[in-house]
């Protein structure tokens, strides 16, 4: 997320110029339009390599979209309009979903393909001594954020920025995809829309293979394309990649996207999912499900409590009895 552009006169380009190599490589790629229904975990992770981003084709279907509308208008009929610049005063937000709609938790931070996606990406390894013994410990991806943006016509474009700041990654530059390493990014990103999704209307603004320039290049505003989805569409991104909401210059239309990001499993959750979300709405979920929430170890010894596993919390009188006496390590 970034602050929205209240100064037309910024200019949109570096002080210092740009490289032209960048460019020309940006303006080369062609970004993958694929079909949830024959595309393949593998094709959306090489495609997030090679541009860091992808748009996926009717990822949710309508009577999903208006079940989750149903649970989130409400929520955003209630919100006001942000104090100070961050966000356009158009803009409506909803947060805490797994909370607020259980629909949307299940099929958007815990769409399959999402969530394979993830795993493949953002999982990481760890080796350590103990004593002789050479112990590996897996840390799985965790729920980041949660966010519906409701954007009514006159708001104002954000500025191009990159949601992993938000965990201070700090990227050398790559010559080439096929330079990228797994590990490199920390946060993937799920845009889901819940109506039609236009350039006109504020569609998301995204620099292709920005996620290989290095943390201290500004981005240029020419190079952005704009992710144009239909109700149901998906847009998957690397958070390292330049993106931004765009203007809403229409009279008469609401841009409505459905939004998280799952982030390595042992960094600090955006959104604090153990405050934004009652223990009794996270019981609802099924016991993965809760995991990816948060309540979960990240091996060896991340996030107990009491030493314990954390999701003894929302457990099962049925569940408790069968973890009874199990070793946390």
């Amino acid at each position: 997320m970034s602050p929205s552009r209240l100064d037309a006169s910024l200019p949109d380009v570096p002080a210092d110029g740009f490289p032209a190599k960048l460019a020309a490589d940006s303006r080369a790629a062609v970004i993958d339009d694929f079909q949830a229904s024959s595309v393949t975990t593998s094709e959306v992770v090489a495609s997030l390599i090679k541009n860091g981003g992808c748009i996926i084709r009717n990822i949710l279907d309508i009577p999903t979209l208006t079940a989750i509308e149903a649970d989130v208008r409400p929520w955003i009929l209630k919100d006001q309009p942000w104090t100070g610049d961050f966000f356009p005063p158009e803009t409506r937000r909803v947060m805490g979903l797994v909370e607020k709609s259980k629909v949307f938790t299940d099929t958007i931070p815990g769409n399959k393909l999402y969530r394979d996606v993830c795993d493949e990406l953002l999982t990481s390894w760890h080796e350590s001594y103990h004593g002789q013994k050479l112990m590996r410990s897996e840390s799985k991806p965790q729920l980041n954020n949660t966010i519906v943006f409701s954007i009514a016509p006159g708001a104002k474009r954000q500025e191009l920025h990159r949601d992993d700041m938000n965990i201070h990654n700090k990227l050398d530059p790559l010559s080439s995809h096929e330079d990228y390493k797994i590990g490199r990014d920390c946060t993937i990103g799920f845009f889901v829309a819940g109506k039609k999704t236009t350039k006109a209307n504020g569609a998301t603004r995204f620099i292709p293979r920005s996620h290989l320039w290095a943390t201290s290049q500004p981005p240029m505003e020419e190079l952005a394309r704009h992710a144009e989805l239909n109700p149901g569409d998906g847009f998957m991104m690397l958070a390292s990649a330049y993106h931004g909401g765009s203007e809403n210059s229409t009279t008469d239309q609401e841009r409505l996207i459905y939004s998280c990001f799952m982030a390595k499993g042992f960094l600090r959750q955006e959104e604090n999912q153990y405050l934004a979300n009652s223990l009794e709405s996270v019981k609802r979920y099924t016991p993965d499900m809760q995991k990816m929430i948060g309540y979960s170890v990240s091996n060896p010894f991340l996030g107990w409590v009491d030493l314990e596993d954390p999701r003894k919390l929302i457990m099962t009188e049925e569940e408790l009895k069968l973890e009874a006496g199990k070793d946390l390590y």
